[in-house]
């Protein structure tokens, strides 16, 4: 299936280009074919085309800051967070696909189904909880190949 994606967030540096890297990953993991856009500070990456827009089954769109979507009229546009992005990219490509192949249009949020309610209890949930430990919780693998060291050597 043909998918177009965007990612957007306020400073745009590093949770925008994430939410669109693990979106690339998990289309290709599925089986899908996936442009993705970024916008942010450092302004547009990777512009979608109109031919690529026109194309696409499902559009796809990760932001906390607005983003226009006057160019995705007729299409089914499912909407998240960029959090969404970074934690739940396959979910979304699944409830896009899953939309898409029922042949919906318009605009969906991501979870729809009842999963927001879920995701919203949890995340308040979790907003009142503290760590149990004084150590801080490593995540993700070799700092020496993530994000920032990219950008670091991109830069330098």
């Amino acid at each position: 299936m043909k998918l177009v994606a965007v990612t957007s967030c306020p400073t745009g540096i590093a949770h925008s280009q994430m939410a669109a890297e693990n979106l690339l990953q998990a289309g290709e993991r599925l089986g899908h074919d996936i442009d993705v856009e970024v916008q942010g500070a450092m302004g547009t990456q990777d512009e979608l085309s109109s031919g690529a827009i026109a194309e696409a089954d499902a559009v796809i769109i990760t932001s906390d800051t607005s983003v226009s979507r006057d160019r995705f009229d007729g299409k089914l546009v499912v909407k998240g967070t960029v959090k969404d992005g970074v934690n739940n990219a396959e979910a979304i490509i699944e409830q896009a696909v899953e939309l898409a192949e029922a042949g919906k249009t318009g605009s969906v949020s991501f979870g729809d189904d009842g999963s927001a309610a879920d995701t919203a209890a949890d995340e308040s949930a979790d907003a009142g909880s503290e760590p149990e430990s004084e150590e801080p919780v490593r995540r993700g693998g070799d700092p020496e190949k993530g994000l920032f060291a990219r950008l670091k050597k991109l830069f330098s």
